[in-house]
């Protein structure tokens, strides 16, 4: 394993981290409770489902070669990656409308009568699974030639690291922006369903 390998690695997990950074951006926008434990466990859960799935997806080619050849295997982790590339899509948009409805509800509710998102522990976690979801592709990349069954946690840890930090970041900067808005939740929840909307989109498009 040389550090070329490991910079190769650091770049695919600032990649695929780019999905949970724009999450993280949409929860620091829209929850109204968000502490530092909170920040970890947001930060934490996006990390470990972005390393998850590449090694799920590292494993089933691994398991599919050794029983039915390379050429199986590859192709059974092509076949996934696009199934979950596409159910990544539907999931993303249908979460992203639902806020920008929900939130444009909000807006024209009397102001004595509007309230905040609250912090969610299980939508924490169904957005890291939706979010990684399409890193799965990412493990037939690793599989290809970049890892092998000694070096595949290493190479996942350092995607987890990586996915890690982008969420903090992306947290504090909407958290910075909901300030700008003073705390205007309902344009800061229609901003985060715009944002999912295009990573939805960008899910599909690379």
């Amino acid at each position: 394993m040389t550090w070329q390998i490991l910079l190769t690695i650091f770049f695919l997990g600032l990649g695929l981290a780019m999905d949970a950074f724009s999450v993280a951006l949409t929860d620091g926008l829209t929850y109204s409770d968000i502490n530092k434990k909170k920040s970890f466990f947001i930060a934490g859960t996006f990390g470990f489902m972005q390393a998850l799935m590449p090694l799920i997806g590292f494993w089933l080619v691994e398991i599919v070669e050794t029983i039915a050849g390379d050429l199986a295997g590859e192709q059974a982790g092509h076949i996934a990656s696009i199934v979950v590339k596409w159910a990544a899509f539907g999931l993303l948009l249908f979460i992203g409308g639902k806020m920008i409805i929900e939130s444009i509800i909000e807006l024209r509710k009397p102001a004595e009568e509007k309230t905040s998102k609250k912090f969610s522990f299980k939508e924490v976690i169904f957005y890291g699974f939706v979010t990684a979801i399409d890193a799965l592709a990412a493990g037939v990349t690793l599989h290809a030639g970049l890892s092998n069954t000694a070096t595949v946690w290493l190479h996942v840890s350092i995607i987890l690291i990586v996915t890690f930090i982008m969420s903090l970041i992306g947290l504090f900067l909407g958290k910075q922006i909901l300030k700008l808005l003073k705390g205007r939740y309902e344009i800061s929840g229609i901003i985060g369903g715009t944002i999912l909307i295009i990573l939805a989109v960008v899910v599909v498009l690379f």
